[in-house]
């Protein structure tokens, strides 16, 4: 069932655990599950299902948060294996008693989590998805990721198991397909190889285009892999060549969003149009883009613009809050950082808009981590590929972008670094 260092954790103590646990946890009907260790994080999650409780999945675990969800949800507890929070809690036991094998069947219909928007936009927002709708999820990503080539494998996930991507791409796939779980999380290069060297064949590695580029960067290089799932950004081809190239293994993309969940799929080196999951029907009315279908819970929003090309395929335009038009010249932020960070030299880097303060003109800048390259030689590169409307005004060179746990970067935060970086 999982990899915890040298052990490996069958089935069985699993069911044993997940009955003990379920046993000890209060009667509450929310939990935060804030276990950093993955199969603690599992056996907690299982056991909410049993005593049906409903697992609440913030975007972060910073203590704003957390206490703005303690103010949303009065009746919430803790289960941790770490520094307890400032919550009602409960510490998960190094060892736990001895139980009965659990019977690890869960209705249908029975709420299973509530995940929350990122807010980047503004307050996270709530989506409640019941035990049928991830399962659904995870069995319609297995069938198009050919999972049951898999079982008997391991799962490595450099992604949280409290983000939508990491519960139904790490978890819920293991569960539904009969793998391993890594136990940890490993971020390094370092710790990202020691865990595909310890793990058994045949080898699953979730994770997101900044931790591909990391390991990538890599001299020690990676052994190889089964099959490589990116997703949370767009992720460039060149990049998706090299990694395929390092792992010797395919790479697909993931598309999704915590409101509709998993959508659709596409081998990045092979082609640029995505392929929906079996089920999962996208249209369009006034207010935007919607996603229906087995694995989504009613009728979601999707939050990117979609240009069908075929029936079940499509491809992604911008956000309109992507879209910069200045002096009736249009492009993308996205775009747009895809060009800085396509500069040899530049290891990360982000476009935005600057709005207000009166400004008659809307004006770009662009924060960029690059430490071996100077002002001038980063703005003469973008000159060869950008037309001077989309030039940054300023070009602001920073240590480290606020990235965080997903490898995203807020609004909020990059905003602040910018205008911390201008103070100074």
């Amino acid at each position: 069932m999982a990899l915890r260092g040298e052990t490996r954790v069958s089935a069985a103590q699993f069911r044993r655990d997940v009955a003990a646990l379920a046993a000890l946890l209060p009667s509450k009907p929310f939990l935060v599950n804030l276990c950093q260790d993955r199969y603690r994080f599992m056996v907690g999650f299982a056991a909410a299902l049993m005593r049906g409780q409903v697992t609440l999945m913030p975007s972060a675990n910073t203590p704003g948060i957390l206490k703005d969800l303690a103010e949303d949800y009065a009746d919430l507890y803790a289960l941790t294996d770490t520094a307890p929070p400032d919550l009602p809690h409960l510490l998960f036991l190094e060892t736990l008693p001895e139980a009965e094998a659990a019977d690890l069947l869960v209705p249908g219909d029975q709420p299973a989590v509530v995940l929350f928007t990122s807010g980047s936009t503004g307050r996270p927002k709530p989506v409640a998805k019941t035990w049928a709708t991830l399962v659904a999820s995870a069995r319609v990503a297995g069938e198009r990721l050919n999972a049951t080539d898999f079982q008997a494998g391991c799962v490595i996930g450099t992604v949280p198991h409290q983000h939508s991507y990491g519960l139904e791409s790490i978890i819920l796939l293991a569960w539904q397909y009969g793998l391993a779980v890594l136990a940890a999380c490993p971020l390094f290069p370092a710790d990202v190889r020691a865990a595909l060297e310890a793990a058994p064949e045949p080898r699953l590695l979730v994770t997101t285009p900044v931790h591909l580029r990391a390991l990538m960067a890599d001299p020690g290089g990676m052994p190889g892999a089964g099959l490589i799932l990116s997703a949370t950004a767009p992720l460039p081809i060149d990049l998706a060549q090299r990694a395929e190239a390092c792992f010797g293994a395919p790479l697909m993309e993931i598309y999704g969003c915590t409101e509709a969940g998993q959508i659709a799929t596409r081998r990045s080196t092979q082609e640029s149009d995505w392929h929906c999951f079996e089920n999962v029907v996208l249209h369009e009315d006034a207010t935007g883009w919607w996603a229906s279908g087995a694995a989504v819970e009613g009728i979601a929003p999707v939050q990117d613009v979609i240009e069908p090309v075929a029936p079940g395929r499509f491809r992604l335009g911008s956000r309109s809050a992507d879209l910069v038009n200045i002096a009736g010249k249009r492009s993308s932020i996205s775009y747009l950082t895809h060009q800085l960070l396509s500069i040899p030299g530049v290891e990360d880097g982000t476009f935005l808009m600057e709005e207000g303060a009166g400004q008659a003109v809307p004006r770009l800048k662009a924060l960029v981590v690059a430490p071996s390259l100077s002002t001038d030689r980063i703005m003469q590169a973008l000159r060869v590929t950008l037309e001077p409307a989309f030039l940054p005004r300023p070009l602001i060179r920073v240590a480290t972008l606020p990235r965080n746990h997903l490898g995203k970067l807020l609004r909020a935060d990059v905003l602040a670094l910018a205008a911390a970086e201008a103070a100074e």
